[in-house]
């Protein structure tokens, strides 16, 4: 959990025992931004936070994705006020939120697609479970966890929904040792789950996609730091990061690095590698630079959208601007003037038209990008940025 400190300042309530002040997220981010694996750490650490709850006799009565942030490069529940007293036979009133925030978009991405978080954009408060049933295959039914804490849970959702309940013939006792294995079974569920990050577009992409030979390769990693030495920032974003490799030379001079990528695979590997090395400034997430997350929520100011979280002290885009400029129609002042926005320190990566990743850009289209050149580049970016270092 958050930690926190008691204040000083005066409650301005009877009902207020005492004002707290939790410790500082550096970064917010949201569950359609995470990978695979950072939704079911994040799942993990709620389920485990409720049963220790239990022992003490409180109880969470919220189960939301949003009470779980990343920092140090860990999953940390930050809503301290989400715990209430149990009550004994009180059933888990945060069930159904759990289902729909955790359990079920983990279900669609491991048997369906795993980009189907993306569906939490449009359901803040969790992906319905009757829409989750519809979509999740057949054979899911058959599983006794999901059969029965997403299939079997929308019909009764349903159910309740259509019904005026009888308050007096609903039995909503509910003992703590069968609390306690609703908990197990729902752990059970979540770490059964898995997807594994291959075949897609840019997942090996240093191993087997690049046209960078093993001497010129070492050369960007030693511009790169050196670049990042001199800027000497506190927060570095690093734009299309692919697995990370570059915002770990990044992370030896900066407090930390958010690690953005459009590549479902590259995310995850690259916050499973994080997490194996106990790496702890380093926070990948996914990001379509074209489509960002956008302001949702209650007068579209409940979650920020990417621009509203920046800007930070520096900016990585290497191997990005073509994919920008030709895969996606962008001209370059668009981006520049994006990426000004963003940070006014920039490191950034030309590729020509002679690069083999632009060959494959234009293969089935026609060349019509004829400013699309490092001259036009350079002036373009010159109105936003001054040149302080070239190579």
């Amino acid at each position: 959990m958050v930690s926190h400190e008691e204040t000083s300042e005066e409650a301005n309530s009877p009902d207020c025992l005492l004002v707290i002040q939790p410790r500082r997220i550096p970064f917010i981010s949201y569950p359609y931004e995470w990978s695979f694996s950072q939704l079911k750490d994040a799942a993990i650490l709620t389920l485990e936070i409720q049963q220790e709850a239990l022992s003490k006799g409180m109880t969470l009565k919220d189960a939301s994705a949003y009470n779980v942030q990343f920092t140090k490069g860990k999953p940390v529940f930050i809503d301290t006020l989400s715990f209430e007293s149990y009550r004994d036979g009180a059933p888990w009133v945060a069930y159904r939120q759990f289902c729909q925030h955790f359990l079920a978009p983990l279900a669609l991405m491991s048997h369906v697609d795993v980009r189907m978080n993306k569906m939490l954009v449009s359901y803040i408060d969790g992906i319905p479970l009757d829409l989750a049933s519809k979509l999740l295959p057949g054979k899911t039914k058959l599983s006794f966890s999901l059969g029965l804490h997403l299939h079997l849970h929308a019909k009764q959702q349903l159910k309740s929904g259509d019904a005026e309940l009888d308050k007096k013939k609903v039995n909503t006792s509910m003992p703590m040792r069968s609390q306690l294995a609703l908990l197990d079974g729902l752990l059970s569920s979540v770490k059964k789950l898995d997807w594994s990050a291959k075949d897609t577009e840019w997942h090996d992409y240093y191993s087997n996609n690049n046209n960078y030979e093993k001497e010129s390769l070492t050369e960007k990693e030693k511009l790169v730091s050196d670049f990042i030495q001199t800027a000497s920032p506190d927060i570095v974003w690093d734009l299309g990061a692919n697995d990370g490799r570059f915002s770990r030379i990044a992370s030896q001079f900066c407090k930390s690095v958010i690690s953005w990528d459009i590549d479902p695979a590259c995310v995850e590997n690259n916050y499973l590698t994080a997490k194996e090395r106990g790496e702890d400034k380093i926070l990948p997430l996914l990001m379509d630079l074209t489509n960002p997350s956008p302001d949702i929520g209650w007068s579209n100011s409940e979650r920020d959208g990417f621009m509203k979280r920046g800007p930070c002290d520096a900016l990585l885009a290497l191997g990005l601007v073509h994919h920008l400029a030709i895969a996606n129609n962008l001209p370059l002042d668009y981006i520049a003037s994006s990426f000004c926005q963003l940070s006014r320190t920039l490191v950034i990566e030309f590729v020509p038209k002679e690069d083999s990743q632009v060959i494959k850009l234009l293969k089935n289209r026609v060349d019509i990008f004829d400013n699309y050149t490092q001259i036009k580049f350079e002036e373009i970016f010159s109105n936003y940025f001054s040149i302080e270092s070239h190579n």
